[in-house]
């Protein structure tokens, strides 16, 4: 229903009615339910629950899907990418990494205060929100603190390790993002990076949180996304650059991951 754009990532007012696909992204991702029936987000395989009272955490390339409860109705969500290094200017604290401490998040009466007022100006086209990023900053670290309360770590997470990747997915890493318009096989990655298929998949895995696949999907939507906000080039073209063979598969694998057509998600996009 209404896309913004901004320094801080991205916030959706999405009306869901259909299942998605597993998917991940690089941003903190958090689904506060706004309106209609209860849904639920399943994250790295386990379900929880999108309802009044209870949003969804979802930590930088953790796999999740959304499924509807009530498939004769559609849910209202508000759902927030953040961009980690966003997140850490903005709440300028060495521990403001958008690595959640949990998924469930509860939504306090404060926290329900800013989802409603961001969507009310989303919906608001007549109007410019000049705190929106205000806004999106208290409701992100709202959820973040609430996220870390009543864990083993608690109060003295001073941010997530750094990963230690090995040196062939970190190459592997690279020729993904580098080819993400290409029609590139992942068993030719594999072989590159030197691996086999299986200790490819097994590896990748382990040290992204996502299977190749996934990630290569990611990549594809993360540029669609882009392009579709910045640019005027035509929807077919977009998704040629990116590898499909044609409109109809694109807008298949947009809507699968991204709730709605191509199409209609430029027409919704405002820059904030």
């Amino acid at each position: 229903m209404a896309v913004f754009h901004g320094h801080f990532g991205r916030v959706c007012l999405y009306d869901m009615d259909r299942r998605m696909v597993p998917h991940g992204h690089r941003e903190g991702h958090l689904i506060f339910h706004v309106q209609g029936p209860p849904g639920a987000v399943v994250v790295n395989d386990r379900s929880y629950p999108l309802s009044a009272g209870q949003a969804v955490a979802v930590s930088p390339w953790q796999a999740h899907y959304y499924t509807p409860i009530h498939c004769e109705q559609s849910t209202l969500a508000l759902v927030l990418y953040m961009r980690p290094g966003w997140f850490l200017e903005a709440a300028r604290r060495a521990s403001a990494s958008l690595c959640f401490g949990r998924v469930g998040i509860e939504v306090t009466e404060h926290l329900s205060r800013l989802v409603f007022g961001t969507a009310q100006a989303m919906l608001d086209t007549d109007r410019e929100d000049l705190l929106i990023e205000d806004r999106l900053c208290a409701l992100t670290q709202g959820a973040y603190d609430q996220s870390w309360q009543w864990t083993p770590r608690g109060t003295e997470f001073t941010g997530p390790e750094l990963p230690r990747r090995d040196f062939r997915i970190r190459k592997a890493l690279r020729v993904m993002q580098q080819r993400v318009g290409e029609a590139i096989g992942l068993d030719k990655v594999a072989c590159e990076v030197g691996l086999s298929r299986p200790h490819f998949y097994k590896l990748f895995r382990a040290q992204i949180g996502l299977t190749p696949n996934l990630y290569l999907n990611a990549l594809r939507m993360e540029r669609a996304i882009d392009m579709l906000a910045t640019s005027q080039e035509a929807v077919a073209d977009i998704g040629f650059d990116l590898g499909f063979s044609s409109q109809a598969s694109f807008s298949r694998f947009f809507i699968s991951n991204g709730v709605v057509p191509p199409s209609a998600y430029r027409r919704a996009v405002q820059v904030a």
